[in-house]
């Protein structure tokens, strides 16, 4: 009884991994081409597509609880070799990738529909498109935003150069700066009249130092701010 409970439970459990594995190829097929509303255009199919999306991740999320169930069932069937073991913890693999998978798909449609719905909002979006020409107002969105990208990334890059070379100069005025000091240490212990004034230098260039690297790194921050804004 307890062999033919587990080979009922475990041909239940392959097909329902069979008909997962066509509904995520069906989801992500919905979720990748889920239309942006565009002007002059019905709302009809829009608020058609996100039913079918939000229809398929009901349907899919019901049928990974009762893959679940399944395995748990096979679980508590007494008398489990290693050899039924391994079956078993194949079939949770299988359970983990498809709600991975299932989990990437919404995350990815959500993600898209929100950049979407930004560049639309920003005038960037084919809101003002025909329906002839949407779909290179598409192309031409995101070939905008690929520049954008584009730039922002050089004028990092700029910006990290600036701050190397702004390292290495004042790493050099840091070893001028210890070579001048370790000659006036060596003047202070040759004329002790004149330790005090060394001692004054020394307070006002840690106080510069402090002073000076405060204000690079609020202008590495702005330049940062501004090069991802």
């Amino acid at each position: 009884m307890g062999t033919e409970s587990w080979d009922t439970l475990r041909k239940q459990a392959r097909h329902l991994e069979n008909d997962i594995d066509l509904k995520l190829i069906a989801f992500n097929k919905v979720g990748a081409a889920a239309p942006a509303p565009a002007a002059g255009s019905s709302d009809t199919a829009p608020l058609l597509g996100d039913h079918v999306f939000e229809s398929l991740s009901l349907e899919i999320e019901q049928m990974l609880d009762k893959l679940s169930g399944l395995n748990e069932k096979m679980a508590e069937i007494p008398g489990t070799g290693a050899a039924v073991m391994h079956v078993l913890q194949r079939h949770r693999e299988i359970l983990h990738g498809y709600r991975q998978e299932f989990l990437k798909i919404q995350a990815n449609h959500t993600t898209r529909m929100e950049r979407e719905e930004l560049l639309r909002g920003s005038g960037l979006g084919p809101s003002m498109s025909s329906p002839s020409t949407s779909g290179l107002s598409r192309r031409d969105m995101y070939l905008k935003e690929n520049t954008h990208l584009h730039n922002s990334s050089s004028m990092v890059n700029d910006q990290i150069s600036i701050a190397m070379e702004t390292k290495e100069h004042l790493t050099s005025q840091r070893q001028h700066m210890k070579r001048f000091q370790t000659r006036m240490h060596d003047i202070s212990h040759r004329f002790p009249l004149i330790s005090s004034l060394v001692q004054r230098i020394n307070i006002r260039k840690r106080r510069e130092s402090l002073i000076l690297g405060g204000v690079i790194a609020v202008c590495t921050i702005l330049l940062l701010m501004y090069a991802f804004h």
